[in-house]
């Protein structure tokens, strides 16, 4: 991969000025050939390959950011679904597994560790309805474990007894954290066509379809977009796209750059580039705050689906031109704790919860980092989940919730979360109830359009 000395000073550029970053490289680890009847022996093959596989990641990570000038803000790791490991143990509770998992992460320096999973799109076996309700306690007594379910496929359609379990599930992690506002649930993810080679988390977990080890890397610059949209500011619509484009397929060639280079010292294969619009609660690194430059008063203003939409579009097409192996959630992000425009807009009422839904049609993932009052009942989010979940079945796209019911606060007030989960004002939602359709059960049937194979 050859880069000429202008793409070189742009590069530069958008590092020093525009907030361009790796978000992060996270090692995918399967742990298939850990597992075995008992479960204190299993746990002892998870944390020896973890800390095998994984010892040189971090230093890795930061001789790559000395050497080339790139930050590196998060070095992760995924591992298979932990239900899929734990259930042949045949234990009630799987939390010593997240222990496990927290004990590796902190020893070897990783900033979370995602995979203590479940993927129940169908139905649930023995061990994902023990992995399910260990959530709770598992993310109240870790630091870096991140949680994720997949409650259905465009192939399969809904598990509605899993959604109608997760609502609950959600409410008790909130309950478990409150000293610290429910902190847990900014942990735990909920999904729809969930992928297996997603860096990003809380939602990352090593595929059964994936290797041994991968190195994949996520790539996040909505500072630099944000420059290209200012400077196509009186331009028509097809010609921003363009330049987002021109912009995704540059920095794309970077981010391959670092996760070859990270693979290869590693002694690991390289997996996928994720090339994700991902923001921060920092000044300049907003989602949001591109939307507006697209010519919008607030996010949330009549057009946002509709530039979301281009937005979205022109970062993939970017990444596919610059590389053959995107994948994960590529596109962008709209979490609100974690995009300084996305809180602004919530405190000056330009955008709604139900105007959040209808933009993650368009968008990479779904609901994303939003408190919501501690008294909504487990039933109401439960339908917010069915709602999301909808729009990713029947648009054969990954779509995902990750809400916090904050104990104790209500609509207007602030939630604070720290560090890139960074905070939010708690979201007003919507009073009427959906309890009995919830109780109903059952499956929502896949639609006509997934009988293809």
């Amino acid at each position: 991969m050859i880069f000429s000395p202008v793409e070189i000073e742009q590069t530069v550029n958008m590092f020093l000025r525009q907030k361009l970053d790796i978000r992060a490289i996270t090692m995918g680890i399967s742990l298939l050939d850990c597992i075995c009847s008992d479960g204190k022996t299993c746990r002892t093959r998870v944390y020896d390959k973890i800390m095998k596989r994984a010892g040189n990641l971090v230093a890795v990570g930061r001789d790559i950011e000395a050497e080339f000038g790139v930050p590196i803000i998060n070095k992760r790791i995924s591992v298979t679904p932990v239900a899929l490991i734990a259930e042949a143990s045949g234990e009630g509770n799987f939390v010593a597994w997240a222990e496990v998992l927290d004990k590796a992460a902190k020893e070897l320096g990783v900033d979370f560790v995602g995979g203590f999973s479940a993927l129940v799109q169908k139905g649930m076996t023995r061990g994902d309805e023990t992995l399910i309700n260990s959530i709770p306690e598992a993310l109240a007594v870790t630091e870096r474990v991140c949680s994720s379910v997949n409650l259905g496929t465009t192939k399969n359609g809904i598990n509605m007894g899993a959604v109608k379990l997760m609502g609950n599930i959600i409410k008790q992690t909130a309950e478990n954290t409150k000293t610290r506002n429910g902190i847990g649930c900014a942990k735990l993810v909920v999904f729809c066509n969930a992928p297996e080679d997603n860096p990003f988390m809380a939602g990352a977990f090593h595929g059964v379809g994936e290797g041994d080890a991968v190195l994949s890397v996520g790539v996040s610059g909505p500072g630099v977009v944000l420059a290209a949209a200012k400077e196509y500011e009186e331009k028509p619509l097809d010609e921003l796209a363009e330049g987002i484009k021109k912009i995704a397929f540059k920095v794309s060639r970077m981010g391959q750059l670092v996760g070859v280079e990270a693979a290869n010292r590693l002694g690991v294969s390289f997996g996928i580039l994720d090339l994700s619009l991902a923001p921060t609660p920092a000044v300049g690194d907003s989602v949001a705050r591109i939307l507006e430059a697209c010519g919008l008063e607030g996010a949330g203003a009549p057009g946002t689906t509709a530039a979301l939409a281009m937005l979205t579009d022109a970062v993939k097409k970017g990444g596919v031109m610059a590389s053959t192996r995107v994948g994960g959630l590529s596109g962008a992000f709209i979490p609100v704790s974690e995009d300084e425009g996305m809180i602004h807009a919530v405190k000056q009422h330009s955008i709604t919860l139900e105007k959040l839904e209808a933009m993650t049609t368009v968008c990479s993932v779904g609901l994303d980092m939003i408190a919501i009052p501690g008294s909504t009942s487990a039933a109401t989010i439960s339908g917010i989940i069915a709602d999301e979940l909808a729009i990713g079945m029947v648009n054969n796209k990954t779509t995902a919730v990750r809400v916090i019911p904050v104990p104790g606060k209500t609509e207007g007030e602030w939630a604070e979360f720290g560090g890139l989960l960074g905070g939010a004002p708690v979201m007003s939602v919507n009073a009427f109830s959906c309890e009995k359709f919830i109780n109903r059960g059952g499956r929502i049937p896949a639609p006509i359009h997934s009988f293809r194979n």
